[in-house]
């Protein structure tokens, strides 16, 4: 009788909605709810009292993967939880959240999960004016546009794991190409959704309002950036010191993973591009099966996804850890060019002036410097005159936008400003034998300068071969396994 009451008892524990997973907060705790609030009381501003701004959130993973909101859904509210929309009122400046209701069995095997039978929770702790479940937003937005409110909406592709706009809209476009397939995307098909339901609805786009907020980033964002880069280039070093001839580029990618799970990222910002020899001649090769071979260089350019927060590091170095007379010719120009960019970073500085003044330090640099090859040289200075031309007109960038999303959203063409972040990817070519240099450095722009926070991984020809003569994670770790395997 006892077993059986005991029994009763843990299933009825099971299925009650106060049950939750050990530990796990049912908010993040990267930022306060106060931050999310400004961030939608600048979107009030932007729309107007005459408007509401309406966003849905990310779907129900396919498969069995981790849920992972939207970087808009979760830049405006911070809920994680599928299927949720929002809808921010610019009339009333409140903002009322949708949830599914209560899945009692799901919770009973996955663990408590936000949904509309929190309303004190959302209401008290998260600053929601109303919670509702999905089934009453079509009624609400009636009563919005019968008042002849706009209803403002991103037009753009949702940013999801790993992704970055450039990326949404690619994937949009390869599928409406498809004679086979065809579908509108999920942003297409809310709208369309939005203007079959609701005659006479007057929509426009949120993104241009969201894209000038993600610009600039706050100190809390840029803690998760600084994190993010930290465990970047960590995994960056702990690759250089296991590289040797033999291994699989996808060897070295498993070990930065190892190092981005072990200290807490939530998933890849992009898929690790870990390139030896002519494949690092294409910039996006990332199929990782080819094996290092004594006297190539290997790229290798990775970074986690922290708290929905990038970063974007890269650094090549020799295989068998030395370089050899032709890569510390071409490889020593480069860097040499490569610092003269870093160096003239500054705020209220355009990327035009930076690039002038960095072409100046570049030419020193071509005249200096000595060439085995008269086409590498022809190499060097196509690299600069490349350069030079890009800084004669006063549009353009250094590189891209890093937050969010590894290339991060933002027109912006104006003075570096405190709190943009970004990074610097010049690339060296000698096509005819297919050599590709290239590094890269995640920069965030101060009120007094610039601040390279990768710096810490080794660039300098000197630096990168005493790291390569470390005992690198790889060696020291397989041993034991590889040899278990063996056995089996």
């Amino acid at each position: 009788m006892r077993r059986f009451v005991f029994l009763f008892l843990l299933g009825v524990l099971a299925f009650s909605p106060l049950t939750t997973a050990q530990n796990v907060p049912l908010f993040t705790e990267d930022f306060p709810p106060e931050e999310f609030n400004a961030r939608r009381e600048a979107i009030y501003d932007a729309i107007g009292p005459d408007a509401i701004a309406l966003l849905q959130g990310a779907p129900s993973p396919r498969g069995y993967t981790r849920f992972r909101q939207t970087n808009e859904f979760y830049y405006l509210t911070g809920v994680e939880a599928p299927h949720a929309l929002v809808v921010l009122d610019g009339s009333t400046r409140s903002a009322s959240i949708y949830l599914p209701h209560r899945h009692e069995r799901r919770e009973a095997g996955e663990g408590k999960m936000l949904s509309a039978e929190d309303a004190a929770f959302m209401r008290d702790e998260l600053g929601f004016a109303d919670t509702y479940g999905p089934e009453l937003l079509a009624e609400h937005l009636v009563r919005f546009t019968r008042r002849g409110m706009t209803v403002f909406t991103p037009f753009s592709p949702a940013e999801g794991l790993a992704e970055s706009r450039d990326l949404g809209l690619r994937v949009n476009a390869d599928i409406a190409s498809d004679p086979w397939d065809g579908r509108p995307s999920r942003e297409a098909n809310f709208i369309d959704l939005l203007e079959t339901r609701f005659t006479g609805i007057v929509l426009a786009d949120l993104t241009p309002a969201l894209d000038a907020l993600r610009l600039i980033k706050s100190e809390r964002e840029l803690a998760l950036i600084r994190k993010a880069t930290r465990l970047s280039g960590l995994s960056l070093m702990e690759a250089m010191r296991s590289t040797v001839p033999g291994i699989k580029e996808q060897e070295l990618d498993a070990v930065a993973r190892f190092i981005y799970h072990r200290h807490g990222a939530q998933g890849d910002a992009y898929y690790a591009l870990v390139a030896t020899g002519t494949n690092a001649f294409f910039p996006h090769y990332h199929k990782g099966k080819s094996t290092l071979k004594d006297g190539e260089l290997i790229l290798m350019d990775y970074a986690p996804d922290v708290g929905y927060y990038m970063s974007d590091v890269t650094r090549m170095w020799p295989v068998n850890g030395r370089f050899n007379r032709t890569q510390r010719e071409l490889y020593g120009f480069y860097l040499a060019c490569y610092s003269a960019i870093l160096k003239h970073i500054r705020p209220n500085a355009t990327p035009a002036q930076i690039r002038r003044d960095a072409v100046v330090d570049m030419e020193a640099a071509l005249a200096a410097a000595t060439f085995s090859q008269p086409n590498h040289r022809a190499a060097a200075a196509a690299f600069v005159d490349s350069y030079r031309a890009a800084s004669q007109g006063e549009n353009g960038r250094l590189g891209h936008w890093v937050g969010m999303a590894t290339h991060d959203v933002g027109d912006y063409y104006g003075p570096l400003k405190p709190g943009m972040v970004f990074t610097i990817e010049p690339a060296l070519r000698v096509p005819e034998e297919m050599i590709y240099i290239r590094l890269e450095d995640l920069i965030i722009i101060t009120e007094t300068g610039a601040e390279i926070v990768s710096d810490f991984v080794p660039m300098d020809i000197p630096g990168v071969e005493r790291l390569m003569e470390e005992s690198g994670l790889l060696q020291d770790s397989a041993k034991e396994l590889d040899a278990a395997l063996m056995q089996n």
